[in-house]
């Protein structure tokens, strides 16, 4: 896939249903390391949605993953990341990803914020391999955070 043929487009209220599906299905694995659903299963995406706030990545119209992101205080957070099981590993996570550092100079901000929980192992090598480098470790909203940072040049 090259990213001339995928997009990415601000979601709409008629995207809502294939952006659950794709929380449900990308987190599902995480439920048992957990002990509970990952917060992006439960996540009100709808008033995301309403307030611009999601993102989604399509081909041909057809909902790959999306992003969820805002500004707050000196940085561009990232809420959510995802992209559908079927789709991962084709480079669709790190398009959204570099999607966010355009928006966050586009906007003047000169840093990004997210985290992870520690039970996704997997995303505690991956975020780092992206330049984000660890800020701490903590409890938030119930769940074990990793908190990442990475500065824009």
């Amino acid at each position: 896939m090259t990213d001339a043929t995928r997009d990415i487009r601000l979601a709409a209220a008629s995207d809502l249903d294939a952006i659950r599906r794709c929380a449900d299905e990308a987190y599902a694995l995480y439920v048992p390391r957990i002990g509970k659903k990952p917060a992006p299963m439960i996540a009100d995406f709808a008033t995301q949605i309403e307030a611009g706030q999601v993102h989604v990545c399509v081909e041909e119209e057809q909902v790959l993953g999306y992003i969820v992101l805002y500004p707050r205080d000196d940085h561009l957070h990232i809420e959510n990341v995802a992209v559908f099981p079927s789709q991962q590993g084709t480079g669709h996570g790190k398009y959204l990803l570099a999607f966010a550092e355009t928006e966050a100079r586009r906007a003047g901000i000169a840093a990004i914020e997210l985290y992870t929980n520690q039970h996704m192992t997997e995303n505690l090598s991956f975020y780092p391999r992206l330049g984000y480098v660890e800020l701490g470790r903590g409890e938030e909203a119930g769940f074990e955070r990793v908190f990442y940072r990475k500065e824009l040049s």
